[in-house]
């Protein structure tokens, strides 16, 4: 059993060597190939004096080489940091200051951007580069080429499993984004639980879309290497490229995020991906009840997997195929080896039916935010109702979710603390206005923000996406708000945009700079 997770790899290297354990383009490398990869990467941090806990930054996009680097930092005692590949020089430099990067792997031509902000990364000291191209030297780092890796492994780190492992960079609603610290209990724990839930095998074979930087998108690796499975990497342009993909990859596992689904769900699929496509997941938001159906329709034998999911804790919940028509709009039951209670401000437990706070508590909690104490005690604080003689108090996470369960146990999504809003009194979730919308079938995307208000606090507005841009479609939108919805929550104004809306590095839409677009938006009203 692997405590560490990098072993995932080395322990399917073991047991069966010659699976296939990657594909990107047209290259394969089975897991004997994988692990030779990771340990030659491992033994090229320590040339270059890595020493345990220290960090390493990957900026790549999703190719083979970010997977060796990833895993071979971990394998080499150190902690792997991705770094979203859409992000920009001056957040790349924000990440690498923040957590003390001592080593940077990257391309020559994203190298090449960062020429002005790297002498600035304190504790920086050198930068590995990929591909052929001679990167030009940035003083005062030292530039390896990756082609320079020693063909032989690397000795065994001494790590335990509740050592750091990963820092994952969090989008935040405000401010600058916030490290997630991840212990190798964390990821391999994570793994073993959703892949236990998701039934995988070895003769699975899971595309990779998301951002490894991205919880979610790393997790499409490690479920894929807990089992022995197959991992796709692809970067896609556009929706139809992945269903491209999934038929002529015979995909069995694909996750994606809300925005993604609703465009995937507007696709024709062909009908032989049903013989082999096994499962999807969301995570990342609401499934919208029309997208969901969509899909179900085009993919009748698929089996839908509908999850939440907080960086600072992994997985939450899911909800089994098998209850979605009986339980709509659920997000399901804790996963394996984890508990999801919802409690009061004071800490006691609701009712069924009474809205709460979600609390997670298991050993997917993660070791709190990097370099920031403040924060880290407000999400991270002792789990409810421990016994008042307990010596040391076990932690859990404070989601700021606000949710409630049925009788039977089953969770619905109210919505977040910090994206609720409060009109004339009421508090309003965005995600019950926007389901609403979305029956419509007037707007591809749509997104109720909360914007100051002279009078109401904050009025409801929605912002919408039509490509096929029908003038009546902000008319049609709010007659069926009227007719479904309490008159506080009907949107004051609804807003086309030309373009789709904004989306953060993780791919969900972006409520945050569409609030600060439309925050002058009733000024002098």
């Amino acid at each position: 059993m692997a405590s560490l997770i990098h072993e995932l790899i080395t322990q399917s290297a073991t047991q069966t060597p010659d699976a296939t354990a990657l594909r990107a383009g047209d290259r394969s490398w089975s897991y004997v190939q994988l692990a030779d990869e990771v340990q030659r990467t491992a033994a090229l941090y320590a040339q270059l004096g890595l020493s345990g806990g220290e960090r390493v930054a990957v900026w790549l996009d999703k190719r083979a080489e970010t997977v060796f680097a990833l895993f071979g930092a971990s394998r080499a005692g150190g902690v792997f940091v991705p770094v979203n590949p859409l992000l920009k020089p001056a957040q790349v430099e924000y990440i690498l200051k923040d957590c003390n990067v001592r080593v940077l792997v990257t391309s020559a031509e994203r190298l090449a951007l960062l020429q002005e902000v790297l002498p600035r990364c304190h504790d920086l000291r050198q930068v590995v580069v990929t591909g052929d191209t001679v990167a030009a030297p940035v003083d005062p780092l030292r530039i390896v080429r990756w082609a320079d890796r020693p063909e032989a492994a690397a000795p065994a780190v001494d790590a335990i499993d509740a050592d750091m492992a990963a820092i994952l960079y969090t989008s935040g609603s405000t401010g600058r984004p916030k490290g997630v610290v991840l212990s190798h209990r964390n990821l391999v724990a994570g793994a073993a639980s959703v892949s236990s839930y998701l039934e995988n095998t070895a003769d699975d074979r899971i595309l990779a879309v998301l951002p490894l930087s991205f919880d979610y998108g790393l997790n499409q690796l490690t479920t894929a290497f807990q089992v022995g499975a197959c991992a796709v990497l692809m970067n896609y342009l556009m929706p139809r490229d992945i269903v491209r993909m999934v038929q002529r990859e015979r995909i069995t596992g694909l996750a994606a995020v809300p925005p993604l689904w609703v465009q995937l769900a507007q696709l024709d699929w062909p009908p032989e991906v049903g013989a082999h496509l096994r499962y999807i997941t969301n995570s990342g938001g609401h499934m919208p009840a029309n997208v969901l159906a969509a899909l179900r329709a085009r993919l009748p034998t698929m089996k839908p997997y509908l999850m939440y999911g907080l960086t600072e804790a992994f997985r939450s919940t899911y909800l089994p195929p098998a209850e979605l028509d009986r339980r709509p709009g659920s997000m399901g039951k804790a996963i394996p080896n984890a508990q999801v209670l919802v409690v009061r401000e004071d800490g006691t437990e609701c009712e069924p039916g009474e809205p709460g706070e979600l609390v997670h508590r298991g050993v997917h909690v993660s070791l709190g935010y990097w370099n920031d104490l403040e924060k880290t005690a407000e999400r991270f604080r002792p789990a409810p109702g421990q016994p008042a003689g307990l010596p040391m108090a076990e932690i859990a996470v404070w989601s700021g979710d606000t949710v409630k369960r049925d009788e039977e146990g089953f969770l619905y999504f109210v919505g977040r603390r910090d994206e609720m809003i409060k009109t004339s009194g009421y508090r309003v979730s965005p995600t019950e206005v926007e389901e609403v919308v979305y029956t419509t079938e007037a707007a591809a995307e749509a997104a109720a923000i909360g914007v100051p208000h002279p009078v109401l606090g904050q009025a409801i507005v929605l912002v919408v996406f039509t490509p096929a841009a029908p003038a009546h479609a902000p008319e049609t939108i709010l007659a069926t708000c009227r007719e479904r919805l309490p008159g506080f929550m009907v949107p004051v104004r609804v807003l086309v945009h030309e373009t789709p809306l904004p989306r953060n590095p993780n791919g969900k839409i972006d409520r945050k700079q569409l609030g600060e677009v439309y925050a002058a938006l009733f000024d002098g009203a």
